[in-house]
């Protein structure tokens, strides 16, 4: 027979679970503080962060902006330029994402899955190139060149939607960056693939040629 403490004992530890069961996950409430107006990534810290568009309709702004991509590439030891690319092929996504500095590649990771949107595996990609840039030694600089921006502005959006678990972890990631030095800024450049801007095609193309032998083809994980 059990005793008063351990009746009580075990009866805490039901309610204990029933309030996790019952409980909201952060990235899920709308009303948790984080996600007020004053406490907005977009809104703390406007001034950090900034978006370039690839302008198509002209040849001429097109070049430009691929120039502009060259010049920021071997800019400054402190800057360091993130270059990601996803790919599907037979429900296999398979995501690569080259970290430079001044021109040299110093780290590359290689992630891949099965049965998941391009936007999540793009999403997820940022935030393993945010990850591992913003903890490199003397960074105050980051650029992020997708050919997915539209991925890039679900990180800014706070309402619901179903990339927010991948666009929360990304925006802890971007306000420690931010934090750890008040001169920090991080920048967003669009490049299309159709572009074949040399070190984004490199990219690209390692994406849609990397062949991956599943051992359970029919299984999803």
């Amino acid at each position: 027979m059990l005793t008063s403490k351990q009746k009580l004992k075990i009866k805490g530890s039901i309610i204990d679970a029933n309030n996790r069961l019952n409980g909201i996950f952060d990235s899920f409430d709308p009303f948790n503080n984080k996600f007020l107006p004053r406490n907005k990534l977009i809104d703390l810290f406007s001034s950090c962060f900034s978006f370039y568009l690839s302008d198509r309709k002209s040849t001429e702004t097109r070049k430009t902006h691929l120039c502009k991509l060259d010049k920021i590439i071997s800019d400054n030891p402190k800057t360091t330029v993130v270059i990601l690319d996803t790919s599907i092929k037979i429900n296999v996504t398979m995501s690569i994402v080259y970290i430079h500095i001044h021109n040299s590649p110093v780290i590359k990771t290689i992630h891949h899955t099965i049965n998941i949107t391009f936007t999540k595996a793009e999403l997820f990609a940022i935030r393993c190139g945010l990850n591992q840039a913003s903890h490199l030694a003397n960074i105050k600089h980051i650029v992020i060149i997708t050919d997915s921006i539209h991925a890039v502005k679900k990180i800014f959006d706070s309402s619901i939607h179903l990339y927010q678990i991948q666009t929360s972890a990304i925006s802890k990631e971007i306000r420690k960056f931010f934090k750890r030095n008040h001169y920090s800024s991080l920048e967003f450049w669009n490049c299309s693939s159709q572009d074949k801007w040399l070190l984004h095609n490199i990219v690209n193309k390692e994406t849609k040629k990397f062949n991956l032998s599943l051992i359970f083809p029919y299984k999803s994980l």
